[in-house]
């Protein structure tokens, strides 16, 4: 029976499990770094060169996408290292499996094959160089291997300037970027040729040492000064010797072929160069962007999208004729049956549309095809899956592809995709040149790949006392997860095999749907729904849409059971201790007056990515029927920080995406096009709209969580709730829309 797969029958009951463990056992397990070192440079490891003015540079695996990895992992390493902050530089690290992501590795295994054993996720991402950026798994992932390599670079360069002492190395330390022994001091740049010769100990020691710590510090980004100079590159800024400009048209959404365009009318745009033609798009090329897109609108394609177009209409259905059917439970605790039995429940149905990324940056490529080899420049969150992409479009070899990762616009999950940069590719071989590729706004929010859409009915038990006895949630969603997973491991024979094998299970589509509370008797079911529209990775996940429910409807319990909501949630997280301090505090700090009717005050938590976050939110309905958000007040517990202006920056930044998409940001669908199609249309709001917003960190020992996505479920659920409080208006969809009862 499909689905059903037992961890011993996929790995030793010979075939796909046999097969797999035969090729890995004669995979290399050593991986050499390739990391290049310019003349005057050390290279110590995969992470690190010193110079012999000085600089540190440090080799950094993750995208950076404005949430500021290329400073808190730096000052992971230089912090180890004894370094002086002002000398640090940033490269972005090669493809190699040094740099694998192992943890998101791991957490997508779980989520979609969780009868594999543990650790053969991890293993199988660094075999495959599974570079991602996803998940808040930047510091959970390499804060230890940057510390390591820190700690290795030390050691090496305090046994050099111990030789030159005739001291032994164990008495020496680093502060500043200098070497140290009592009054003696050599510069780390002095040293670097030398110490590369020395051996390392094994186990590798630690800084002890309590003062002049990077680690904690509020350190300046690196990556600041080139963004407001604009001296900082992306994309779109890369300039080429004889480089021309491409702008492309897809049909509707689904399957669309190209079956017509008017070239004769295309050539007579002043500056058009070439069409280039491909089953599902087509692309103009001219001397500038704007030329090339005058052109395609000349060209007027027309495309053939076989089956119904997708709507609005049809989506909804979708959703709930999936929740009508049959589901999986996912996650089961206690006796649900028994706890439903003859007892009174409470019911409530939510819904969740879409949401497109919007990023600032749109989907965009620059390609250069030669000598048989491309070279692509891009924003991507997973570049060795673009390279793989790429190859497997233009039938080459990975080893003719080199990419190079550029800073992101704000991802925000789009540029784990590659679909600008195989356009580009194609482009540039057809042309023999180096080509540019924009996409418009308006194909940028067509084609998005869209958070995924879900419906939701909560159903609960109440005690005498009011409290939750049991819980059943069922969850209407596609296979975002699964989806994603065969498009990133696409050609990887091993892998898609086991997905296959494991059955259509996607625990991703579900993600944070378990309540945080101590409830006896609980369930989760997915129900798989094929919605019609493509769906991708949106900063936080499912976490956006599972928040949203099981929030909202505490909210709802806590009404029946005439408590106050905040009360009602601290009474049952008891097992949860740093989701309820993160709760108290917002409390206290929001000015919490019970969240009664008139208050304009809601409150909700999440825990998730190894954090914790608690939002009490203010809002009104103005006389114009517009919901106005006045105030947001945000506490979260990430563990231990980094750099503790970094998190604010993201917990800031997650609540103003979490209040765009309770407020917005959903395309709507007619005649397989969205009816969105530039950034007003989405109803964002814009800075006049912006409350005013007070975040405050717990400080934590814990080991680090994420930061980027943490703050972005709880905002919905606490402007519904705030909105109910105001209004007496309960609000179960998102985005929110006053007018109806929801």
């Amino acid at each position: 029976m499909k689905g059903t797969i037992t961890r011993r029958g996929l790995l030793v009951g010979g075939g796909l499990g046999a097969g797999l463990l035969i090729a890995w056992s004669a995979w290399p397990r050593h991986y050499a770094p390739n990391l290049v070192a310019a003349p005057g440079e050390t290279l110590f490891n995969a992470w690190l060169k010193i110079g012999e003015d000085g600089h540190v540079t440090v080799a950094v695996p993750q995208a950076e996408t404005g949430q500021g990895v290329y400073t808190s992992l730096p000052q992971i390493l230089a912090d180890e290292l004894g370094a002086d902050w002002r000398t640090i530089a940033v490269e972005a690290a090669p493809i190699n499996a040094l740099y694998a992501n192992s943890l998101i590795a791991g957490e997508v295994a779980e989520a979609l094959v969780p009868v594999l054993p543990n650790g053969l996720a991890g293993e199988y991402a660094r075999r495959s160089a599974l570079m991602v950026t996803a998940g808040s798994t930047s510091i959970r992932a390499f804060e230890q291997p940057l510390r390591d390599a820190g700690a290795a670079a030390r050691v090496l360069l305090c046994k050099a300037a111990g030789a030159r002492w005739d001291s032994p190395w164990e008495s020496c330390d680093t502060r500043g970027g200098f070497v140290m022994l009592d009054d003696k001091r050599l510069r780390f740049g002095e040293l670097a040729a030398e110490a590369a010769t020395f051996s390392l100990p094994d186990p590798l020691p630690y800084r002890v040492a309590t003062e002049y710590r990077l680690t904690g510090r509020s350190l300046p980004r690196l990556d600041l000064p080139a963004k407001i100079d604009g001296s900082a590159n992306f994309a779109a800024d890369i300039r080429l010797p004889g480089m021309v400009y491409a702008a492309v048209r897809q049909g509707p959404i689904g399957d669309s072929r190209l079956v017509h365009i008017d070239k004769p009318a295309a050539d007579k745009v002043i500056g058009m160069l070439s069409i280039v033609e491909n089953p599902g798009w087509v692309a103009a090329v001219a001397t500038n962007w704007w030329a090339a897109n005058k052109a395609l609108t000349a060209l007027a394609p027309r495309f053939e999208t076989p089956g119904p177009l997708v709507d609005g209409a049809a989506l909804e259905a979708a959703l709930e004729a999936a929740l009508d059917g049959d589901g999986q439970r996912l996650e089961k605790r206690g006796d649900l049956p028994a706890s439903f039995g003859g007892a009174t429940i409470h019911v409530a149905d939510y819904s969740v549309a879409p949401a497109a990324h919007a990023a600032l940056e749109p989907m965009t490529a620059t390609a250069d095809w030669s000598r048989d080899m491309l070279e692509l420049w891009m924003p991507t969150q997973a570049p060795g899956r673009a390279r793989a992409a790429v190859a497997r479009a233009l039938g080459i070899g990975v080893d003719r592809v080199a990419i190079h990762p550029m800073m992101v616009g704000g991802g925000f999950g789009r540029a784990l995709e590659s679909d600008a940069a195989v356009q580009a590719a194609i482009i540039a071989r057809s042309l023999k040149r180096p080509v540019q590729l924009v996409w418009s706004r308006v194909e940028d929010i067509i084609h998005d790949r869209f958070r995924a859409p879900a419906h939701a009915r909560m159903a609960a038990r109440l005690r005498q006392d009011g409290r939750i006895d049991g819980w059943l949630a069922k969850i209407s969603a596609p296979a975002t997860g699964r989806a994603l997973a065969r498009r990133l491991l696409d050609g990887e024979g091993g892998a898609r095999a086991v997905l296959a094998v494991a059955g259509g299970a996607d625990r991703s589509a579900i993600s944070g749907a378990v309540p945080p509370y101590a409830i006896a008797h609980l369930a989760i079911d997915h129900h798989p729904a094929d919605i019609g529209i493509p769906t991708g990775y949106w900063r936080s996940g499912a976490d956006s849409y599972t928040a949203f429910f099981t929030e909202c409807f505490i909210d709802e319990l806590a009404r029946v059971a005439q408590t106050d909501p905040f009360s009602y949630r601290m009474s049952m997280l008891g097992g949860a201790p740093r989701l309820a301090r993160c709760l108290s505090t917002a409390s206290a700090l929001g000015g919490w007056q019970g969240g009664g009717a008139g208050t304009g005050q809601g409150i909700a938590c999440h825990s998730s990515r190894g954090s914790h976050v608690a939002v009490v939110a203010e809002a009104h309905v103005s006389a114009a029927q517009k919901i106005v958000v006045d105030r947001i007040v945000a506490v979260a517990d990430v563990g231990r920080q980094i750099n503790p202006d970094l998190v604010r920056q993201q917990i800031e930044g997650g609540i103003v995406f979490g209040m765009a998409a309770a407020l917005g940001a959903s395309p709507g669908f007619a005649d397989g096009l969205t009816e969105a199609r530039t950034l007003r249309d989405l109803a964002l709001p814009i800075l006049a709209d912006m409350p005013d917003i007070s975040v405050q960190l717990i400080a934590s020992d814990a080991p680090s969580g994420g930061a980027s996505e943490i703050a972005v479920p709880p905002v919905a659920p606490a402007i519904a709730n705030a909105l109910y409080a105001a209004s007496g208006r309960r609000l179960r969809d998102l985005p929110l829309r006053i007018g109806g009862d929801g």
